[in-house]
């Protein structure tokens, strides 16, 4: 019916427009959902492990749901990642498969110092830590290698950089055992006297003139 061409055409023109409208709108719900199958079927991680996605947001999974993931960070916050960017990034999981975790002890000491009883001391503090486990299998143990690496990594411009090797039961023990050796080998250098160099600066003055003040932000010294 001519009365009903104009009409017919005006309805398939926006039926034609709402699909594609709506084809765009549920493409990114569909990959979500697609993506949290993939999640349950695989299990690159589960409710309670502890993960880093992209680098970027790190927490405690708690809930898995078909569109999206949810995270808990170490301030209690809870973090909300779609499926479809878990499953297309790089994911760490510090509880797959095995829990334990190993920290890096790094500490520069000066040239001056001596190396042997710094790494010495280290090697000591990690050992005598709670929370430090024996990562040694019995073939390592029968050889003779030590409980607690500890190497020089490099000679920097101020500092001979030492790294001890400690490992502990899971990433919460993890945390507070690297804490807590910080401040013991702080301690125990201390008491060694081996210095821990930090920037200093040194000023001279030509013909002994002090200057009464120095003014920031780029004036000069009057």
């Amino acid at each position: 019916m001519p009365e009903f061409k104009t009409l017919g055409q005006s309805l398939l023109a926006g039926a034609g427009i709402v699909t594609v409208i709506g084809g765009l709108a549920s493409q990114q719900v569909l990959s979500n959902i697609v993506s949290g199958f993939l999640i349950v079927f695989f299990r690159p991680f589960r409710i309670g492990d502890r993960i880093t996605e992209n680098n970027t947001w790190t927490g405690v999974v708690e809930d898995i749901t078909l569109r999206e993931t949810l995270l808990r960070d170490f301030e209690n916050d809870r973090i909300v990642i779609p499926n479809s960017l878990v499953s297309s990034q790089v994911l760490v999981n510090a509880n797959h498969t095995d829990d334990r975790v190993c920290k890096f002890i790094g500490v520069g000491i000066g040239y001056g110092s001596d190396t042997d009883q710094a790494m010495v001391i280290m090697a000591e503090e990690v050992k005598a830590h709670p929370l430090h486990v024996d990562n040694r299998t019995p073939d390592e143990v029968s050889q003779g290698l030590p409980e607690v690496p500890v190497r020089v990594l490099g000679l920097g411009a101020s500092s001979v950089n030492l790294r001890a090797w400690a490992w502990a039961a899971n990433p919460a023990d993890g945390f507070v055992m690297q804490c807590d050796l910080f401040r013991d080998i702080k301690r125990r250098f201390d008491a060694a006297g081996i210095e821990i160099p930090f920037p200093q600066t040194t000023v001279s003055f030509a013909d002994d003139t002090v200057p009464v003040a120095v003014r920031s932000s780029g004036d000069r010294a009057e």
